[in-house]
């Protein structure tokens, strides 16, 4: 289905989403129809705070507005979902429009498969009632299915189109850069250079890919690396919780500023924990460029002076690779929790792989690896 014939059969005026893959042709239809301008399109930081944008939305224009989102936000939307829109509580009526990624027989990623297993599942508990839009889906069906909605959501209830793959498409051309010199698989492989044999964390997406295969071009094992292959914006606050159960050695955790943005309270509390020994590099290309490459406000914001206000004892922004060496350096040297922003160009090999190993078999490889560092470290204080 063409995305125009789509939003036309939404009949709204107003969405607000976090980018996915599987939307990509609604994504670029609503950047190059309206950019982010507020009045009809935001990017938010998360799926909750989508919903509740849309809510105050609704409370504004008594309108019906459209959160999209990738499956894997559904987690995020459930709350405002339950206690906020439900017509137990205020009744806001919102329209989700949900990439099923990881839908059962479609072959992807490991961190998507359970994922898809539970979608329509999760809906189902929260009593929101859904549609499955696929590549045969007409436009009147799509119609037909919005004018049984209605009623539904003029009594105060939420509805959901789950979209499968490849059902929406886009003519448009939409393209995201930036003029950052630095890219993003150079800046991971100068952080190899000076992590040496330290944990390193890693945020999901493309980063995590081009980690193992800067592993894989330098003939290095990957028991180094935990590979966050899901749960966004969480790499920080796994990577804290490992740096503080091992503060004998140096943890690193490659993020990204999506990521970063996402689960934005994570920095507080690290800085409040004050672990000296992790190192926080967030690769700011103003992008969420794993699912597209659609702007984030990270762009226009100072994640450095953010992670200062947060409590962070030292924080850096780099634009080179000069720079990026200095402060990389240093902190490996330094005895103290440091943040360094790397400013990002937006891009990526088109032949970049993915992890060749199972989310298991990285588990246990790095479980294994932080046991023989804290044997060595016990041996050599002994």
């Amino acid at each position: 289905m063409k995305v125009e014939d789509f939003v036309a059969a939404l009949g709204a005026d107003f969405f607000a989403g976090v980018p996915d893959s599987q939307l990509k042709a609604l994504c670029d239809y609503l950047m190059g129809s309206y950019g982010i301008d507020g009045k009809h399109h935001i990017i938010a930081a998360n799926e909750g705070n989508c919903a509740a944008i849309a809510a105050g939305y609704h409370l504004a224009t008594g309108k019906v507005p459209v959160v999209y989102m990738q499956n894997s936000g559904e987690g995020n939307v459930i709350n405002p979902l339950a206690s906020l829109l439900n017509e137990k509580v205020y009744a806001i009526p919102e329209i989700l429009v949900i990439g099923w990624r990881g839908e059962p027989g479609v072959k992807d990623e490991p961190q998507h498969v359970y994922q898809g297993e539970v979608t329509l599942r999760l809906l189902e508990d929260m009593g929101v009632p859904y549609f499955v839009l696929g590549k045969e889906t007409s436009p009147e069906q799509l119609e037909e299915k919005m004018a049984e909605f209605r009623p539904l959501l003029s009594q105060g209830k939420d509805v959901a189109i789950v979209v499968r793959k490849g059902a929406l498409s886009y003519s448009g051309k939409t393209g995201y850069k930036n003029d950052n010199p630095m890219r993003r698989e150079d800046i991971i492989r100068h952080i190899i250079k000076y992590s040496g044999d330290d944990p390193i964390v890693s945020t999901t997406g493309k980063a995590s890919r081009e980690l193992f295969e800067a592993r894989e071009a330098a003939g290095q094992r990957h028991e180094r690396d935990f590979l966050t292959v899901g749960s966004m914006g969480h790499s920080s606050s796994i990577a804290l919780g490992i740096a503080l159960s091992k503060p004998e050695r140096k943890v690193w955790c490659v993020d990204g500023d999506g990521a970063a943005l996402m689960h934005l309270g994570a920095l507080p509390v690290i800085a409040s924990c004050r672990p000296q020994n992790l190192v926080h590099v967030v690769i700011n290309n103003g992008a969420h460029e794993s699912v597209g490459g659609q702007p984030t406000v990270a762009s226009a914001l100072s994640l450095k002076d953010v992670a200062l206000a947060c409590g962070y004892p030292s924080a850096v922004s780099v634009p080179d690779f000069e720079a990026l060496d200095r402060e990389l350096e240093k902190a490996k040297a330094g005895k103290q929790l440091t943040l360094i922003e790397a400013k990002c160009a937006i891009g990526a090999r088109d032949d970049l792989g993915r992890p060749t190993t199972t989310p298991q078999e990285n588990k246990a490889a790095f479980m294994e690896h932080l046991a023989r560092l804290s044997s060595s470290s016990t041996s050599q204080s002994g």
